[in-house]
This record gives structure tokens, C-alpha cells and sequence, in this order.
């Protein structure tokens, strides 16, 4: 996870999205963030929704998206659970949050909650654009917030991802790290391989992560053993 300030690499570094789902029930805002992909990524297709319902019907009639964006408040959503129906129907699409509100428990909340990124609308439009390139280059964005420790912040988010694990996952979990392959870990476990790709499947999606190498990372930045 990185915030603004250790953005590296530049936009030519990062393959852009073909296409992505912009949920605000406020059209300007809607209107001033497609603004921003159009300068960005002028060859993305973008798609609107104004509340969650709406959110859900364009994806399952549009197909998947590269990235969605999500107002933290929305008409049709209590706090989080817009976030949590499009992580559960939708596991593979990375969420990024954007909100006016920029509490540190609402923030870290979010990105227990499987949000790929948290983007506060007051951010500057450049800071905007990097808060998106590092998302789509497979990291979590997490805003600078004031006195704030982000290595702490970073400790904590990946704590509360992992404790969202069942006991059998935070097993394989452990497997991996040690760099066991899935026939090693079914033979170790005395369960079958399909077994043991659903639960690295599950795995990947609770820590928000797209590959067992990142989760590995992941788990290494707090010394997790198993």
C-alpha cells in the first residue's frame, strides 16, 4: 500500500483501462471525474451510475469494468454496504472510494473492507490521476491524513484483512508464504486441489489482492507465520 506522496513511475509506465464505472448521485462530481479520465485516458470508456442499484444493473449488463469508483455517500447505500454487495457480486474489480469525508476510521474502514483505494474528492486533479495509476498498477491507495503513520496505517489494514480469514484460509495462507505450491499444500492438509484453490481463490479476494505473490507480499509486511 503507498499513498501520494511515494507514487513512482509515470503514466506511460501503466496500461490504462478500457473501461470504468463512475457511481456519484451528483452529476458534477460525475461530470468532473470523467473530466479527469478523459485527460488521463482519453481512450477509456466511461460508464455512470447515480446510486448502487443503478451501479449493479450497468455491470451485469455491460460486462466487467477495469475500475469502479464509488461515492462513499449514495442515496441507497448505509455506510459500507454498497462497497461490500460489489465485492461480493463482483470480486475481481478493483473499487476505489471517493468521498468528501476523510475520517481516518471511515478510511481504514474501507480499505479493510476489500477497497482498493480510498480518494478524497478534496484531492488536487493530479493527485487524483496518480491516486487511479497506482490502483491500476495492482497497489491499495491510502491518503495522506494529518498526523497520520502510514507505516502503522499500512500494519493495521493488512491485519484487518488477514483476521477476516477463516482459520483453514490463514492455514493455507501460511502455506504460501512458506512457498509451497497448491499440490505441496493439498498433500500437506490431506484435502484435494480443488479444495485448495478455492480457499487461495477466497484468500485473494479477502485481501484484496489479484495474485498469491501479492498476498505473500502483503503478509510479509507484518512477518504473518500462520
Amino acid at each position: 500500500m503507498k499513498s501520494n506522496a511515494v507514487m513512482k513511475g509515470t503514466m506511460e509506465d501503466i496500461a490504462g483501462p478500457d473501461r470504468v464505472l463512475i457511481v456519484d448521485d451528483h452529476s458534477l462530481v460525475r461530470d468532473g471525474l470523467r473530466s479527469i479520465f478523459d485527460d488521463a485516458f482519453p481512450d477509456c470508456e466511461i460508464l455512470e451510475a447515480d446510486c448502487l442499484e443503478s451501479a449493479l444493473a450497468t455491470l451485469d449488463s455491460s460486462g466487467e469494468v477495469d475500475l469502479v469508483l464509488l461515492d462513499f455517500n449514495i442515496p441507497d447505500v448505509s455506510r459500507l454496504s454498497g462497497l461490500e454487495q460489489l465485492r461480493d457480486r463482483f470480486p475481481a474489480t478493483p473499487v476505489v472510494m471517493v468521498s468528501g469525508v476523510t475520517e481516518r476510521n471511515v478510511v481504514r474502514d474501507a480499505l479493510a473492507a476489500g477497497a482498493a483505494g480510498f480518494v478524497p474528492k478534496s484531492l488536487k486533479r493530479s493527485q487524483i490521476i496518480e491516486a487511479l495509476e497506482l490502483v491500476l498498477s495492482g497497489e491499495i491507495y491510502m491518503p495522506e491524513l494529518p498526523g497520520d503513520d502510514s507505516a502503522a496505517a499500512e500494519e493495521d489494514l493488512i491485519r484487518a484483512r488477514i483476521a477476516s480469514l477463516t482459520p483453514q484460509q490463514r492455514v493455507v495462507l501460511s502455506h504460501l508464504v512458506a512457498g509451497r505450491l497448491n499440490k505441496q499444500i493439498a498433500y500437506e492438509l490431506d484435502v484435494s486441489m480443488t479444495t485448495v484453490k478455492a480457499h487461495v481463490s477466497a484468500i485473494l479476494q479477502k485481501m484484496n489482492v489479484f495474485s498469491r505473490t501479492q498476498a505473500v507480499i502483503m503478509a510479509g509486511k507484518i512477518d504473518f507465520v500462520g
